[in-house]
């Protein structure tokens, strides 16, 4: 009897052990990935798609923790400060360089067995843009791939402003449009291109040369920077970091300093209720952006970190982050310049462009957007915006002094109107959307 007990005992222990096992076994093969974005910025089926493929490509099962920021600084100060455990971030360029140089970046393992690596497709032209990084001694590329890229310019409507007039960077000071003017409150975004345009003639005369312009934060410069802005500020309806494209499609603003990106879903969206918008990046020049995926320090899981970057340069995956957020893919694979053509022709577009930069020479002459591809010439007068280190609370005072701390009502007013109409934008946006997939699944 004693020993049918502890037989009985002894097959209960091994049966405990054994279910642990197992559910230790699960745990081990289930990982988590915090992935950290911006919003909107992702097509989200993407998500799910990118656990089943992971556990396709490793045999290991991994879960996506998807959560959103809406300022650089914000997710820097929680990894830097909070040493938050996030395994995928994605910052904008100058804040890229600030990781590199406060050490808070893994390089990205891009040998990936039988799996191919797809980071391979980011186009030369984005490569050369990382090389251009300040990385302390490292290549950039080592430790970033990017993800969106775009310019800055004017978003205009053209019922009441002339392309010559967006043509410079002084209709920023032009009375006619007085209160129908929008900037973005994003110092350096509006500093990087005006400091180009108050420095023509060195540039011109071969004084100084662009690359080493976009360094340039010394006093002198903001200060003649500064004052340029003040020569726009009576003008100004508002500094938006994003309501500015809705306040565009109600016509409450005829003129905004926009990124392409926003642009380009800004002229969509109003085409669709009888507003036509445009978009120019001007003659003087302007600045890149790009934003990019990196793998922060304190991240608990690299490998899967690594794959998932992969898998966003995959062309099919880049061709519908860019259906379904508007902006532009690093990836420069025949299949997204199939696509960017198809798109461009579908839009109205009909001039062809040289696009070799991004593309190679099979896009020397092609049909294509040049909202979202601007042509060559634009682009050789295009710089890159970098981090101001320890100059960064310099710039961000003058910026402060430029804004001032009033916020006229007039402005509360349009922003309310404007957004009243968001409900309706955003059903219109479905419905356009879902048809884009559509044609896009027919091609």
């Amino acid at each position: 009897m004693i020993k049918c007990i502890f037989k009985l005992i002894a097959s209960a222990i091994i049966g405990i052990s054994l279910i642990s096992g197992c559910s230790s076994a699960d745990q081990q093969r289930q990982s988590i990935l915090k992935v950290y974005n911006w919003a909107d910025y992702i097509d989200e089926e993407l998500i799910s798609e990118f656990e089943e493929w992971y556990l396709e490509q490793t045999g290991e099962e991994v879960k996506v923790v998807y959560q959103l920021f809406d300022v650089n600084e914000i997710m820097l100060a929680k990894i830097e400060r909070g040493k938050e455990d996030f395994d995928v971030v994605c910052p904008s360029d100058y804040i890229i360089e600030r990781m590199l140089s406060k050490d808070l970046l893994l390089p990205i393992n891009k040998e990936f067995g039988q799996t191919p690596n797809y980071m391979h497709h980011v186009s030369p032209y984005i490569h050369h843009l990382f090389e251009k990084m300040e990385a302390h001694g490292n290549d950039a590329n080592d430790y970033a791939v990017g993800y969106m890229w775009g310019t800055n310019g004017f978003l205009y409507n053209t019922r009441y402003v002339e392309s010559e007039e967006v043509d410079t960077w002084s209709v920023l000071w032009n009375p006619k449009f007085d209160k129908k003017l929008l900037i973005k409150d994003a110092f350096r975004d509006v500093y990087s291109p005006l400091l180009i345009y108050a420095n023509l003639d060195k540039l011109s005369s071969g004084e100084i040369d662009l690359d080493s312009l976009m360094y340039d934060n010394s006093d002198e410069s903001i200060a003649e920077v500064e004052g340029l802005l003040m020569q726009a500020k009576p003008y100004v309806a508002g500094w938006e970091a994003d309501f500015g494209k809705e306040l565009m499609t109600k016509e409450a603003a005829w003129l905004n300093l926009s990124w392409s990106g926003d642009a380009a879903w800004a002229i969509e969206e109003a085409a669709a209720v009888g507003v036509e918008l445009d978009y120019h990046v001007p003659s003087e020049g302007s600045i890149v952006w790009f934003d990019g995926w990196v793998i922060p320090k304190y991240a608990k899981n690299p490998k899967a970190a690594s794959y998932f970057i992969n898998f966003m340069c995959k062309p099919e995956n880049a061709i519908r982050n860019m259906e379904e957020i508007g902006y532009v893919s690093v990836i420069s694979t025949p299949e997204v310049l199939e696509w960017a053509q198809d798109y461009a022709v579908e839009g109205g577009y009909e001039d062809n462009i040289d696009i070799s930069y991004f593309f190679g020479e099979e896009a020397t002459n092609v049909v294509a957007n040049p909202i979202l591809y601007p042509d060559i010439n634009t682009i050789e007068r295009c710089g890159m915006m970098h981090d101001s280190g320890d100059r960064t609370e310099v710039l961000m005072a003058m910026w402060s002094r430029v804004k001032g701390n009033k916020f006229n009502s007039w402005m509360l007013i349009v922003i309310f109107l404007a957004f009243g109409g968001l409900f309706v934008a955003g059903i219109i946006k479905r419905v356009r959307h879902s048809r884009r997939q559509m044609r896009f699944r027919r091609r």
